[in-house]
């Protein structure tokens, strides 16, 4: 019969095991940031962004459109105005990643490769033809 309090332990260890990986940690913190991320560019596109597009097509209110059929209401508004901020969070996570992306870059310059000496480059060519000659 099998120990139920030995194999909670077994468990509860490979569980903090799990959760002190440090991609565990960093995906976590990702989607906390992401979130509060989410919600600085839902305000921005909404209070300023949408407003603008709004006063540039003449007052165009995009959450306000809405097709009335019998007792139904299609509020196909509501679905530009959810799509355009998809668009414009997708933009600004694109451009946040590509920032993040070169200061990698900057702070680890790839090491130079080393240089082969002739015997070294030599000693690869009769390796290749061995290996080659065995496999036939």
């Amino acid at each position: 019969m099998v120990d139920l309090k030995e194999g909670t332990k077994k468990e509860m260890g490979a569980f903090k095991k799990f959760v002190s990986r440090g991609n565990v940690v960093d995906m976590a913190v990702g989607v906390i940031v992401g979130g509060a991320f989410g919600k600085i560019v839902t305000s921005f596109v909404n209070d300023i962004v949408m407003p603008l597009i709004g006063i540039i097509l003449g007052g165009l209110d995009f959450k306000g459109l809405s097709l009335k059929i019998k007792d139904s209401t299609i509020a196909y508004g509501n679905f530009i105005q959810t799509v355009v901020d998809f668009f414009i969070v997708a933009f600004c996570i694109f451009c946040v990643v590509r920032i993040f992306e070169r200061f990698k870059k900057k702070e680890n310059p790839p090491a130079p490769a080393p240089k082969q000496s002739e015997e070294a480059k030599i000693l690869l060519e009769i390796r290749d033809l061995l290996k080659e000659r065995s496999e036939k």
